[in-house]
């Protein structure tokens, strides 16, 4: 490259630092809360088209920049907080078998959300009448607005890449290949580089070897990745806490950032970990290897030819379900394909060969304000049947006490000996027992935006997302 045009590069892109440190600045007047989080990105040129980041880096091609400050310096800050939003919740961050076109989609519109809901004047707001006009036609459907929800609600309802790519016209501002690159935390493939005749001092998230993602050790004071995940899991939890304070002093306009921190930062349950809490020792037909001494085997298959000094145990201890309640809440306000989903979900994890005996005792119990149908499992072929034939009862009031007086008559006739707890699937809004049952109990509520359920001291509260119910996972 000639020095002329060299010294032009060079020039052009110390002037978008300079545009891109001003925005910073700007926004650090409005959003004293998200300091960390605004001066965690080192500036970087590439070969994209605009302006993106893997979570390290803010890369910036200058020509865009310039010609945006030009035409609209607001524009800029805006792009800016709206990439730094992407790192604070970890969107870089996905599964190798997520949809790249609706989760870029996705997160853009959750992004967008929670930026005009700031209200800050710094940034460019003239976009802000059409993605109004966009987010009304299904606002509605999807509460809370995190991208994750929004992720499920259209492959749910099979949004084409035509329809993704007019959404993106009115909320995407930034460039979201960086993400895709090796070492930012997803397994895609890299992405694409650019036109191999960009000039050599504008480079691409994985053309540089000072700034690809991947490289552990950066010398230019950006975080490793490893360091990166770790940075924006923290400062996301530490967002969330001083944001609290900001939403008293400013009225409603973090109310969608809290929301969307509160998601993000909840303990999330491995709901086959969590079942397995309620696992009895008990002995099964299996070679137990942990009391197995070879050396005594070896010995004596070398000394007789044929004749081991000890054989294997034949049988093991080990911990899986044996007793077990499941109640349903058939209430009006609880939804009987979701029921389905969760019996399903259940009955998938405890059918492992890990987690079931095989012959158990398990009671499916429904009930809305009184016992509406219980029926009694044995083994996994009644599982199987119980599944394939159900048919939900009731639809009235929900009252939980008769569901723990039912079980209380089984433990009095001894239907039930060792029982080890009781899971009770449910919206929350019902009657709960006074007294504290003699086994443990989990109320299990589907995530619906708010989480403001309420159980006794007693009893164990998860909060599951419906996308968990569907065996499938963004991350």
């Amino acid at each position: 490259m000639p020095v002329q045009e060299t010294d032009a590069r060079e020039k052009a892109n110390r002037l978008s630092e300079e545009i891109l440190t001003y925005s910073r600045n700007m926004l650090f007047m409005g959003l004293r809360f998200m300091e960390n989080a605004l001066s965690r990105l080192v500036f970087a040129p590439y070969a994209g088209d605009s302006i993106g980041t893997d979570s390290r880096y803010l890369y910036y091609n200058s020509d865009h920049v310039l010609r945006l400050f030009r035409e609209n310096s607001p524009r800029i800050t805006r792009t800016y907080l709206h990439s730094v939003l992407h790192c604070v919740f970890q969107h870089g961050y996905v599964a190798s078998a997520v949809d790249r076109v609706l989760w870029d989609t996705a997160c853009d519109i959750a992004v967008e959300v929670m930026l005009s809901g700031l209200q800050l004047p710094c940034v460019d707001s003239t976009i802000e009448a059409q993605q109004a006009q966009i987010l009304s036609v299904f606002a509605d459907k999807v509460k809370p607005l995190t991208a994750e929800k929004l992720y499920y609600f259209f492959r749910e309802n099979h949004f084409t890449e035509e329809q993704c790519r007019t959404l993106r016209e009115a909320f995407a501002l930034d460039d979201h290949t960086p993400w895709y690159a090796p070492g930012t935390g997803s397994d895609h493939g890299s992405h694409d580089s650019g036109d191999a005749g960009q000039q050599n001092d504008t480079v691409s998230p994985s053309d540089d070897p000072e700034q690809d993602p991947s490289c552990d050790a950066p010398d230019d004071g950006a975080m490793s990745p490893q360091e990166a995940e770790e940075t924006w899991k923290k400062i996301a939890r530490q967002m969330q806490v001083d944001l609290e304070t900001f939403h008293k002093q400013r009225g409603t306009q973090a109310g969608d950032m809290i929301q969307n921190l509160s998601a993000l930062n909840r303990e999330r349950y491995d709901y086959a970990d969590f079942l397995r809490k309620f696992a009895v020792f008990g002995e099964v037909m299996r070679i137990d290897d942990d009391t197995f001494d070879y050396s005594f085997y070896t010995y004596g298959m070398q000394l007789y030819g044929n004749m081991p000094l000890i054989e294997p145990l034949e049988y093991k201890d080990e911990k899986r379900i044996r007793e077990f309640v499941i109640a349903i809440d058939t209430s009006g306000s609880v939804r009987g394909k979701t029921v389905q989903r969760f019996l399903q979900k259940t009955y998938n994890i405890l059918k492992q060969q890990e987690s079931f005996f095989s012959k158990v005792n398990i009671h499916i119990i429904q009930c809305d304000a009184e016992i509406q149908e219980a029926v009694k499992i044995t083994d996994q072929e009644g599982f199987d049947s119980y599944l394939s034939t159900m048919q939900l009862h009731g639809f009235g009031g929900t009252d939980f006490r008769p569901v723990f007086a039912y079980v209380e008559e089984l433990i009095r006739q001894k239907e039930l000996t060792d029982l080890q707890g009781l899971l009770y699937f449910t919206d929350g809004h019902g009657t709960f027992p006074q007294r504290q049952p003699p086994y443990r109990t989990a109320f299990v509520f589907l995530e619906n935006g708010s989480n403001n359920y309420e159980v006794p001291v007693w009893a164990m509260r998860v909060i599951l997302e419906e996308q968990a119910l569907n065996d499938s996972s963004i991350r």
